[in-house]
């Protein structure tokens, strides 16, 4: 048991410090919507600040943005509670990291919207006049001079997959003749993890749960 939560704790350590470093460099080196290619047109370094959920999904507004980090911060203690159940109950090695890679991914975007806004200079704001999220110009410094109250720090994301691009055809509903791309949502390596967590548990893992149910 020792030794599986020695594994979990360092890699919720690993991933929170390549997230945050990443997120750091992009947030004190690039201006936002600036990009760098890196494999052709099909993996490209964006950088873009997301006030609300993953993958770019905004959540309300101001207020919104305030419970949402809460909502956050009360799942990942509840992931924390649920992932020392499963060592206690010396679960499959791979169910906990599992869990603890949403775990890690949860964190690292709690981090993010708890003291982003405190530590940045610049940063993506609500408008409660126009009720629209603005963005500003340049790059921002980490001097501590805060550019929203804690809760209000909006998340850094970059990773960008457009592998697909094209039309959708004229008889397609809703979006016919508009724009495709897949994947065209933007996010960071807090997501993957969650994502890979996610995903592992789901493809191998949707046995034990059944039997634990």
């Amino acid at each position: 048991m020792k030794s599986i939560t020695i594994k979990s704790i360092s890699i919720i350590l690993l991933i929170l410090i390549i997230d945050q470093s990443v997120k750091f460099w992009i947030k004190t080196n690039m201006h936002l919507g600036e990009e760098i290619k890196v494999f052709g047109d099909w993996f490209i370094i964006h950088f873009t600040e997301n006030p609300g959920m993953a993958f770019g999904i905004k959540f309300w507004g101001g207020i919104g943005k305030v419970f949402l980090t809460i909502f956050r911060i009360v799942a990942v203690i509840g992931i924390g509670w649920y992932l020392r159940i499963l060592i206690r109950q010396k679960a499959p090695t791979m169910v906990v990291i599992s869990i603890t890679f949403i775990m890690a991914g949860a964190l690292g975007n709690i981090l993010d919207s708890v003291f982003y806004g405190l530590i940045f200079d610049e940063g993506t704001v609500f408008d409660p006049i126009t009720q629209r999220w603005i963005g500003y110009w340049g790059v921002a410094n980490a001097d501590m001079s805060g550019y929203a109250s804690v809760f209000k720090g909006c998340v850094v994301d970059m990773l960008y997959f457009p592998v697909l691009k094209g039309n959708y055809p004229s008889w397609f509903p809703f979006w016919a003749n508009q724009d495709f791309i897949f994947f065209r949502p933007v996010f960071n390596i807090a997501d993957s993890a969650i994502t890979i967590g996610v995903a592992y548990i789901l493809l191998f893992e949707r046995s034990f749960f059944k039997h634990i149910e």
